[in-house]
Order: structure tokens, then sequence, then C-alpha cells
């Protein structure tokens, strides 16, 4: 399966606050966005993989299927997975300071983890996590063949510029495993990431970016996207500080 990793920085372009957007449909406001690292070679992660396929009914919730690659060697190479995915796990335990790197493995608003198909657990973090809400407001709206993604000011000083990624992700996948430990399962995915790009920056202060639609759309078999406000993991830093989803195809 064809792998779709796009650098698109460059078509993304930093305007101005002021710039007017609207939104197309009034948005419900997200509270925490939970990543699950999971494998299809990892025969504890079906119970979290069903998991997720319920979590992602819940509108104030954005879920992320992000499936690794480092299971691949136990006799079946995962068919979703890409190894960027693997990449943000480790650089989340880099900035945790705790190493923790396994499968399922479920990331709340980029600062908690737990086991993925812990949904006491998972309930109980993002109710931590999320209690005051994302700091940051984004508003998506597309119009003139462009993504704008309108980038509220902080309620806070920001000492050093958070990223603003773009993951494009299939609303579901259904995938039969003929090899290694989960042989002759088939297990349907929420949310599956097939593309991640960082568009920008934000620097604290309102601001719109604008993305072609044509690059939004670019990932092979994703029909909806999502859009991240996140402290910078290659500093050691990981909260996530705003959140929005776009609309499916």
């Amino acid at each position: 399966m064809a792998r779709h990793i796009s650098h698109i920085a460059a078509a993304a372009v930093l305007l101005l606050a002021g710039a007017p957007t609207h939104a197309q449909q009034p948005p419900v406001q997200p509270k925490a966005v939970v990543e699950l690292f999971t494998s299809q070679g990892c025969s504890s992660c079906p119970a979290a993989d069903a998991l997720f396929t319920e979590l992602a009914k819940d509108p104030k919730l954005i879920t992320l299927t992000l499936p690794v690659t480092y299971w691949d060697y136990l006799g079946w190479k995962d068919t979703l997975g890409q190894e960027v995915f693997s990449k943000r796990q480790k650089l989340y335990a880099k900035a945790r300071g705790d190493g923790q790197i396994y499968t399922p493995q479920a990331v709340v608003n980029g600062a908690a983890h737990i086991v993925g198909s812990d949904k006491g657990g998972i309930d109980k973090l993002v109710q931590e996590q999320g209690k005051d809400g994302f700091p940051v407001k984004i508003d998506l709206s597309e119009a003139d063949g462009a993504l704008r993604v309108a980038l509220g000011e902080a309620p806070f000083a920001s000492e050093k510029p958070a990223v603003v990624w773009l993951l494009q992700v299939s609303r579901s996948a259904t995938v039969p495993i003929e090899r290694g430990e989960n042989t002759g399962k088939t297990v349907t995915y929420a949310n599956v990431v097939r593309g991640i790009s960082r568009i920008g920056e934000w620097k604290g202060q309102a601001a719109t970016l604008s993305v072609p639609l044509e690059t939004v759309r670019s990932a092979a078999k994703a029909d909806s996207y999502v859009v991240l406000v996140q402290a910078d993991l290659y500093a050691r830093q990981s909260a996530i500080l705003g959140a929005a989803r776009g609309p499916a195809k």
C-alpha cells in the first residue's frame, strides 16, 4: 500500500488576523484528542481498535488511529502502518520523559498515556485533560478552492511557536489479517491517519492559514481531516493546544 506523508508547509500561506472566514456549519468544540498507537501485528490491539470505533462516535472527542511499524517483523506487515507514526510515538515518550512505548497505547491531548483498551482509564484522562477545553480556538472553512484555518489568540503568553498540523484521515478502514499474531481476524479501524503534514506555525496571535483543497484531499483513501495546534514535539513539548475536524467528503 502506498504511503502518503507530504510536506506542504510551502503551500500554506500565513495571513494576518482579520481576514474574514465563515464556518460552513456550526462546529462542535472538541474537549479532547485521543490518539491510538496500534498494530495489526499486536495480539492485544484488536480490543483497543474496537473501543476506538465506539469512541469515534462521540462528537466531543477527536479520535485518531496511528498504526506503527515496529511489530512488522512478527510475520505480518501492517498495511496501514507508517514510520512517521512510530516516530511520533517515540517523540511523545521523550517529551514525557518516561520512555513508555507500547501497543495499544492511547495518548490524550498529547500529554498523558494509558493502555488503549482501558475505557475507564481513557474516560478519566479525557475528563482530567479536557475539563477546560482547548485554549486555542480553530475555525475551519472551505471556499474558493482553499481550506482556511482561523486560529484564535492565546489567553496566555506564548514563549515558543506551536506547530499547526494537518492530518488526513479515513473515517473507517477494515483489514483482514492473514499472518502473524492476529491471523484470521478482520479488524475495523476508526479515523485512520493517512497523511500528516506541518502546514504552519502559531505564535500566540490570531491568524489565518490557507491551504489548497487539492492538497488537503491528496492522501489516498482519506475522506476527512483534522487540524491540530500542538507544542513542538522536537522541543520535547507535546501539549495539544487546539483541535478541529474537517467535514467528510
